[in-house]
Formats: structure tokens, C-alpha cells, sequence
């Protein structure tokens, strides 16, 4: 195994840190090592992430508050930069890889500064305002999907390679879609790694207001916030549908591979995985994002006609309750969506983002090599 790692750099949620975490397994088993820059979020997953190191430095998100909170958003920022410079001094790491979130704007921009390669991976159809930020500064540019705003000078840096899936997704994907031959309806509802509030207003209302016949047939996962939860139970309980409820579930992906229908947020790791594990969905956009990035991950994946896009604004109880019961009465459109998704899956994603990192590594190891040769 080289010694000198490469630096994997993402902000400390799960739509950052899971295509991070998918690159690291791939590269791995490469031989390459492997160190995270990100922040304190981070440890709420746990010690599962396959670095030999993790640091922690100073971000913060310079939008929003008044004027001195942005300042000092900023002034943590270029503290984290110089943080990032010291550590990336010690490392001496072959190259340095983004995943988005503001924690990883200090790595980039220290590597930058070093000249050490870089690459940044974009998970949305549209690029987010920190990865916007560093865009010009890096070497190339992995893209999720293919951008719908990037710059023209930008275009010969990005190389769409697809969202890393961790091996758990992969896994997960073998299993096949099973049709509703048994009687039983499994559903899964998730707001994505941070929960989502809407899910728990209105999904147990929808279910509640179905046809007794059909919520007898029903299992449902929910992952809903802690402080939702209690309110959330009480009124499956009250529907008396089988259901479990929890703030986080570790094997989400395989809970996605056993659900015959997964009502979700659109973020793009959540789309991503549904698309290699092949599963039909109903999506509902985060309305208030700034770059509207949910709605366009959900209309690149509706193209496939697998998922189905809601509002916020129209996503009711009513509504809701309306479509489940159409789609249990046509389990043949659901096995139809299912293959739909399957389609449009990159499962070799983490193999193409791998072979891109280590192409823009060797470019600069190789220059360096020629430099040594001629001196």
C-alpha cells in the first residue's frame, strides 16, 4: 500500500458523507489508504467509515443570520483552511477529494494552495453553493448526474461517473423486487439521514385514513425524528398497522430492498439508491432549498417513470392515501416502476469515481517523476 493517503474531505451528514464512504471501500481495495477531513456531525455515524484517520476542523455556513454571524462563518472558514493546510502538510496525500458541505471547502482550498490534485464530487443535478465556490479551483469535476447548471468553462472539468453506493447498497441490490403475491404491502418512509417533518405530519395520517383491509396488509418502516416519534407510533397504533419507527435505521438499504413502494425526500444518495437497488417511489422535494436540488434530483429520476414527483404544497394526507390505494390495486405498475429504476442504477459508480481519483493523482505523481528525472 502507497503510504501516502488520499484525503477524502465532506461535511458531516449522510448525503456527504455515504458517497464519501462508498469511494473509501472502493479504493481500498485498491491498496490506497484513506484519511477524512470533516466535521463533528460526523461522529454520529459511528466509527464505520474506512479511513485510517479522521480529523475534525473548524466550517461553518456563511448564509443566513445577521452580518456578523456570516463573518464569522467566514473567519471559521479561513481558520479551517489553515488547519486543512497544516494537516494536509503532515499527510502529504496523493490527492485530496470533496464530497460538498461548507466543512469541505478549508481541505479544498488548502490543497489548492499546495497544489496538491483535486477532485470535487457533486451528488445533485444541480451544483450547491460550496462545491460552486471551489468549482474552478479543482482539477476535475465528478458529477452525479449530468449538471443542469454548470458554467461553459467549466464543462471539460466534469466527468458524470454517477453517485458512489456503499457495498451495503450493492449488496442490497441482489435482492429481487418481490411482487405481492403474499397478501403483504411493505413500505418505507424516510426523510433521509436527517429526518423530515412533513413525513411524520402526513404519512400516518394517509395510512390511518386507508381502507381497513389494506392497513391490515401493511408493514411499514419509518424513520422519523426523535421527537416525532411518540406521535407518529400512537397513530399507527390507533390504525392498528404493524410498524417501526426509529430516528436512524443502519441498514437502511436493506430495509429499501425489502419495501414494495418508498416514500421519500429527494436528496441524491436517497436517488441513488433507489435507482441501483430498483425500487418505485414516491418523491417529495425539499421545497426551501436555495439551489432546488431535491426537485431536480426527483425529475432526473422521474424520467425513468420508476418514481412519481409530490409537492410539498400537495402532499396530503388525502392525496396520499389516495395514490397508496391505487398502487395496491395495480401491483403490476409497481413491478413495472421497479424495473424502471433498476434501468437507470450506476452501480459502478465508486469504481468509476476511484478510476477518475487515481487518473488525476498519477497525472501530477507522473509530472513530478519527470521533473526529478530532468534535474
Amino acid at each position: 500500500m502507497n503510504d501516502r493517503p488520499i484525503v477524502l474531505a465532506a461535511g458531516g451528514t449522510g448525503g456527504h458523507l455515504f458517497p464519501a464512504e462508498a469511494l473509501a471501500h472502493a479504493l481500498s481495495a485498491r491498496g490506497v489508504a484513506i484519511e477524512l477531513v470533516t466535521d463533528a456531525r460526523a461522529l454520529r455515524y459511528g466509527g464505520a467509515f474506512p479511513a485510517r484517520a479522521m480529523h475534525t476542523i473548524s466550517a461553518a455556513t456563511p448564509r443566513g443570520g445577521s452580518a456578523l454571524a456570516r463573518l464569522t462563518a467566514i473567519a471559521k472558514l479561513g481558520w479551517g483552511t489553515l488547519e486543512a493546510m497544516r494537516h494536509l502538510l503532515k499527510m502529504r496525500p496523493r490527492a485530496v477529494i470533496g464530497f460538498g458541505g461548507y466543512p469541505s471547502v478549508p481541505p479544498l482550498m488548502a490543497a489548492a494552495l499546495l497544489r496538491i490534485p483535486t477532485v470535487l464530487h457533486e451528488a445533485n443535478a444541480v451544483m450547491g453553493r460550496a462545491n460552486r465556490f471551489l468549482a474552478r479551483r479543482v482539477d476535475k469535476i465528478a458529477a452525479g448526474f449530468p449538471l443542469l447548471d454548470v458554467d461553459a468553462g467549466l464543462k471539460e472539468k466534469v466527468v458524470v461517473t454517477g453517485n458512489p453506493v456503499r457495498p451495503g447498497v450493492l449488496a442490497a441490490a441482489d435482492e429481487a423486487y418481490s411482487d405481492l403475491a403474499d397478501g403483504r404491502l411493505r413500505l418505507l418512509v424516510t426523510g433521509g439521514s436527517q429526518g423530515a417533518r412533513v413525513m411524520a405530519d402526513i404519512v400516518p395520517a394517509a395510512i390511518e385514513a386507508l381502507p381497513r383491509e389494506i392497513r391490515a396488509r401493511i408493514d411499514l418502516v419509518q424513520q422519523t425524528r426523535a421527537e416525532d416519534a411518540a406521535r407518529v407510533a400512537t397513530i399507527y397504533a390507533r390504525a392498528a398497522v404493524a410498524a417501526e419507527i426509529a430516528p436512524f435505521f443502519a441498514d437502511l438499504p436493506q430495509r429499501m430492498a425489502r419495501a414494495h413502494l418508498v416514500i421519500a425526500r429527494s436528496g441524491a444518495s436517497t436517488v441513488a439508491e433507489l435507482a441501483v437497488i430498483g425500487r418505485p417511489s414516491i418523491l417529495v422535494p425539499l421545497p426551501h432549498a436555495l439551489d432546488q436540488d431535491q426537485a431536480a434530483n426527483a425529475a432526473e429520476l422521474a424520467k425513468s417513470g420508476s418514481a412519481e414527483i409530490i409537492a410539498q404544497e400537495d402532499f396530503t394526507p388525502q392525496a396520499l392515501s389516495r395514490r397508496i390505494e391505487q398502487l395496491v390495486a395495480s401491483p403490476s405498475q409497481l413491478i413495472a416502476r421497479a424495473r424502471a429504476a433498476k434501468r437507470v442504477g450506476i452501480a459502478d459508480a465508486s469504481e468509476r469515481l476511484a478510476d477518475l481519483v487515481l487518473s488525476v493523482a498519477a497525472k501530477t505523481e507522473g509530472a513530478v517523476a519527470r521533473q526529478r528525472r530532468v534535474a
